[in-house]
């Protein structure tokens, strides 16, 4: 099957030289318009698809990322594969601004988010013991590595609610439960992409220790915008380098994510209600 690669991530992803018959598409659906129309068209013989996460101009809160909509519009589109790229901080020393994580665990301290596609007249529920794909993060892994980044392979990504960043004593706990990263954004997210039966990978492009670190005692936001600019480039290359690469081999996902939804469904048939249903048609279209 042809694979179709989706990325979610800042603007500066999308000024890729290369791009072939590139294209914004709106795409309307049932849970409401996505961050912004999205960018599709072909590199390196790959399909793909640009998602901006914050909308151009960055005019979505990590809150108010309308995280259903951007995950049905994707899987609308016909995307197979996920990845996030986003700015995240660091909780040690040796995960320095300008590396990146390829992150295999959440921790969810989000509050103020619909979490689920799913609810009352359809209720599912989909395992995210493993919430990334291993097949998909370790493609990621090697394309980062190849445009000479200081990857991580593996990392726990705690997301927080946002806006502001941590007080130090909420830096310190995350650090104490063994965290290696700290977002705004990948939550929903990871679970609405396992839940729609998504191939996902979450990357983290580190710029600040967050404000734990003795030297570095508080965010400066100054500081992570000139970081994220020299991220951007990189995470660019990242890209161009996994597209070409899942352009020239078939991504194999021995955990099945593809499946996720095979024994999720829990409503009986006759119990379920038909206006959530026909929401479905793109997300679990598959089971249903």
């Amino acid at each position: 099957m042809q694979t179709y690669l989706g990325i979610i991530g800042g603007s500066g992803l999308y000024d890729i030289p290369g791009l072939e018959n590139a294209n914004w598409t709106d795409v309307d659906g049932p849970w409401g318009k996505p961050s912004d129309a999205i960018l599709t068209g072909t590199l390196e013989g790959q399909p793909i698809a640009f998602l901006p996460r914050h909308g151009r101009g960055h005019v979505h809160s990590p809150s108010t990322v309308p995280y259903r909509a951007n995950i049905d519009a994707l899987k609308r589109l016909g995307v197979t594969h996920a990845v996030s790229i986003s700015a995240c901080g660091s909780f040690h020393d040796h995960l320095a601004p300008g590396d990146f994580v390829v992150v295999d665990q959440f921790i969810d301290r989000t509050f103020a988010r619909d979490k689920s596609f799913f609810g009352t007249g359809c209720v599912a529920h989909v395992s995210v013991a493993h919430p990334t794909c291993e097949s998909l993060s370790s493609a990621c892994l090697s394309a980062g590595k190849k445009a000479g980044v200081t990857m991580h392979n593996g990392g726990t990504y705690l997301a927080m609610e946002g806006p502001q960043f941590s007080s130090q004593a909420e830096s310190h706990m995350y650090r104490s439960w063994g965290c290696d990263v700290i977002g705004m954004t990948n939550m929903p997210e990871a679970k609405l992409a396992r839940e729609a039966e998504l191939h996902y990978a979450s990357i983290a492009m580190i710029t600040d220790y967050d404000s734990w670190h003795p030297d570095h005692g508080a965010v400066d936001v100054s500081h992570v915008i000139k970081t994220l600019r020299g991220n951007g480039t990189k995470a660019r290359d990242l890209v161009v380098n996994l597209a070409r690469d899942m352009a020239q081999s078939q991504q194999i996902c021995e955990a099945g994510c593809d499946k996720a939804l095979t024994h999720a469904i829990m409503t009986a048939p006759d119990k379920r209600d038909p206006d959530l249903i026909s929401k479905l048609d793109a997300v679990a279209g598959r089971v249903l």
